[in-house]
């Protein structure tokens, strides 16, 4: 289950990269490479918003050092 947290945490970096890109320069990476509003744009945001999600388990899971 490594790879899938590892992953998540990727994909929701890369969204949060693009938040600070659009919050700066007003550009939209997701956008601009899938198109506004496409299919496959809406399936990238709803792939890094489930992946938000499923990070929030991981503050059940760490455990104190």
């Amino acid at each position: 289950m490594k790879w899938f947290d590892n992953t998540a945490l990727t994909l929701v970096i890369v969204g949060a990269i693009n938040w600070l890109l659009i919050g700066i320069f007003q550009f939209d990476i997701v956008a601009f490479l899938f198109g506004e509003l496409s299919f496959l744009s809406r399936a990238v945001y709803t792939i890094i918003g489930l992946c938000g999600l499923y990070l929030i388990s991981l503050y059940g899971r760490i455990k104190d050092i």
